[in-house]
């Protein structure tokens, strides 16, 4: 059964930097590797709007949405089944609760960070964490 658990998060004072770490288990077998698949971040802040946030498909490619700005940094490491969020600079405007995801294999005509903010495009979620970002 593929599971994806997330850790890190928290609450932090605006400027300050957070780490959200996801690691997926279950990748086997019928399932494919876990290096076949586009991972990524997605948010769903206080008016329960879901967002993508940033992605890293297999071959290391990296988008992000427009409002991260440069401060947040993807990363993957295949070896561990692992992807890590590294946000810097917060602003009270993240404050959202951060899941992790492996995508779907086919995305029909949706880029990652499309599939991201949409139902039914995620392979799995992770449970979710809470960042808050104070003034």
């Amino acid at each position: 059964q593929v599971r994806l658990v997330q850790s890190g998060g928290g609450s932090v004072q605006a400027g300050e930097s957070l780490t959200l770490s996801c690691v997926a288990s279950g990748y086997t077998g019928r399932t494919g590797d876990f290096s076949a698949y586009t991972v990524g971040w997605l948010r769903q802040g206080p008016d329960n709007q879901r967002e993508g946030v940033a992605a890293i498909a297999s071959d290391g490619t990296t988008t992000y949405a427009d409002f991260v700005g440069g401060r947040f940094t993807i990363s993957r490491d295949n070896g561990k089944n692992s992807v890590r969020l590294q946000m810097n600079s917060l602003k009270p405007e993240d404050t959202a609760t951060y899941y992790c995801a492996t995508l779907s294999l086919w995305l029909g005509t949706k880029t990652p960070m499309e599939a991201l903010g949409l139902l039914g495009y995620s392979a799995a979620e992770g449970q979710g964490t809470l960042v808050t970002v104070s003034s």
